[in-house]
């Protein structure tokens, strides 16, 4: 079957820019490639729409399509922060609040927090982004009696900040699970991927000092922009993960799922 020619002229695009570019290249702009091709700008932009998908490039408002790195590297400590190890790669990131509130949690939620589902927890939902392109959304389910007037002060930014700042709480991944997954309806939404594209779930036990719970996140990332690195010197005497639940969708099921 002949391919439409906005796929055509992906696929030479993709084939140019892993031969030809280095991440922080920008591509030719959109009149520069119609000419080129001898098409219209809706076809490049529909082309180029193609790469952002795949994560192989970011759109930027006055500067063009740039290549970005494949996978940042992130790295796994007890002590490790999202805002903290994308600044320490010389990565500016944005975090956008989508929703909270107090929300009966999955079983398997309830369950790491030693309590039964119908006793609602705070759930935070976010979005991380980096050169405005989406690279993950979390997940934050939080005992409420630990973080009282959340909902009045959170409105988007470093969970980790609001907590220091204004609850003197400093957390520890206490375990972690780093699971694999194809992206859901939700995802293509928040993360811009195409349907079942692979993705990361790291899954955390966050503690107190004391090593009380007080929160469990579950991120999914976009394996194609993230790889995740352990350092084992660092995460000596962590414990090891703990088995939860055999299915990642059960941690962090989807909107239509809580519908």
């Amino acid at each position: 079957m002949t391919l439409p020619r906005y796929r055509e002229l992906a696929e030479v695009l993709v084939r140019e820019v892993r031969a030809d570019y280095d991440p922080g290249d920008l591509l030719p702009t959109e009149a520069q490639l119609a000419r080129r091709f001898a098409v219209n700008r809706h076809t490049v932009r529909r082309a180029l729409d193609e790469l952002v998908a795949a994560g192989m490039v970011t759109r930027h408002q006055g500067r063009g399509t740039q290549v970005v790195d494949r996978r940042l590297d992130y790295a796994v400590s007890a002590g490790s922060k999202v805002t903290q190890n994308l600044a320490g790669l010389g990565l500016p990131s944005t975090t956008c609040c989508l929703e909270q509130g107090l929300v009966n949690p999955p079983e398997a939620i309830a369950q790491r927090f030693g309590r039964p589902a119908s006793e609602p927890l705070l759930r935070v939902d976010t979005v991380r982004t980096v050169d405005d392109a989406p690279l993950m959304r979390l997940r934050h389910w939080f005992d409420p009696a630990r973080v009282p007037g959340w909902l009045a002060r959170y409105r988007g930014g470093s969970t980790r900040a609001l907590l220091a700042q204004h609850y003197g709480l400093q957390l520890h991944r206490r375990q972690v699970r780093i699971d694999a997954v194809g992206a859901d309806r939700d995802d293509t939404r928040w993360l811009q991927c195409p349907l079942n594209a692979p993705l990361l779930v790291m899954t955390s036990n966050n503690t107190d000092a004391d090593g009380v719970l007080v929160e469990v996140s579950v991120g999914r990332a976009r394996a194609d922009r993230l790889s995740y690195h352990v350092d084992f010197e660092e995460a000596a005497g962590q414990g090891h993960a703990s088995p939860g639940a055999s299915d990642p969708s059960a941690l962090f099921p989807s909107d239509e799922d809580d519908a």
